[in-house]
């Protein structure tokens, strides 16, 4: 295939076993782990977890990027579409409240193609940096009951200098807007689990406090209250090396955190905040093919380990 899934229509060749362009992934889907997750929201992983799948790879930079080994080093293992149906029944039957495909903007095409013939007992879950086109979010439309995207930056240079994509507000914004048009208002069952609906993330950056309050400005703005959940994550943790981006080469102030929670409490919205105690390495899974089951003739990992490669 030649891949135009993400905004960086780069029109990369992808093969069964090779892949180019950002992601660098080829065009079978490549899993890191597949497990029952704990740590999103509340009405996500309620009381018995999230059904997560964790694709390899990302059409995003982040410096920041907890999930490097994935995102940027392309750990996993190559799966057929019978195994990827196979495992989230697998996951619905060990409890999980939804099925979860985390970082999948550069599978959409085996997203779509598993969901066109198999629709889980349980709401899908669309988990992303928020950076997708459109036209591809369109494809997915009535597959995906909830949309998590990100809403990381609302300032181009900013989006730049830490995701490697200046042109990320704008598309973003156009995604979320599609997403928010797909799912409409949010709805919960009686447990207060989320059966259909978006929430929108934003992780605070060190020294970024103004730019996380543009960012509520325009959810509060742009949707009707009641219609979104947004989640205010205080969770940053330094990662990698990151000497010459010394302003993020730290953890939140209580001050920062206490700024934005203030902030988000007196413009209404409802959804979800963090505590500092959140910003721990142990809150990020193990990524070691949990879940993920041995595929006979094929390799134990993508090349992208043969040649080192780049949700969050």
């Amino acid at each position: 295939m030649l891949c135009r899934l993400c905004p960086r229509d780069c029109g990369a060749l992808r093969t069964p076993t090779e892949g180019g362009g950002v992601c660098r992934m080829p065009s079978v889907p490549m899993l890191a782990r597949a497990a029952l997750h704990f740590w999103e929201e509340p009405p996500i992983s309620g009381t018995r977890g999230s059904g997560t799948i964790f694709f390899s790879g990302c059409n995003l930079g982040c410096v920041f990027c907890q999930n490097e080994k994935i995102s940027r080093g392309g750990y996993g293992r190559p799966v057929t579409l019978e195994r990827l149906r196979a495992i989230c029944e697998e996951l619905i039957a060990q409890g999980a409240h939804n099925i979860s495909f985390v970082s999948p903007t550069h599978f959409a095409h085996t997203v779509r193609a598993l969901l066109e013939t198999y629709r889980p007992s349980v709401p899908v879950v669309w988990n992303s940096g928020g950076y997708e086109r459109v036209e591809t979010l369109r494809s997915l439309e009535g597959k995906v009951d909830i949309y998590l995207p990100d809403l990381k930056y609302l300032k181009a240079e900013t989006a730049r200098r830490y995701s490697g994509a200046a042109d990320y507000p704008e598309v973003a914004v156009a995604a979320i807007r599609e997403m928010v048009r797909q799912t409409g208002p949010c709805v919960l069952d009686e447990d207060g689990i989320l059966r259909r609906g978006t929430v929108i993330r934003h992780l605070v950056l060190p020294g970024q406090a103004a730019q996380a309050k543009a960012v509520m400005d325009w959810v509060a703005d742009a949707f009707p209250r009641g219609t979104v959940l947004f989640s205010l994550m205080s969770q940053y943790t330094p990662w990698g090396d990151l000497s010459g981006l010394p302003e993020v080469n730290r953890r939140l102030r209580p001050g920062e955190i206490r700024s934005v929670q203030a902030y988000m409490a007196n413009l209404g919205l409802e959804g979800f905040t963090q505590e500092r105690t959140a910003a721990r390495e142990e809150y990020t899974p193990p990524f070691d093919l949990t879940g993920v089951e041995e595929a006979a003739a094929m390799p134990e990992s993508g090349p992208a380990e043969a040649s080192p490669v780049r949700k969050d």
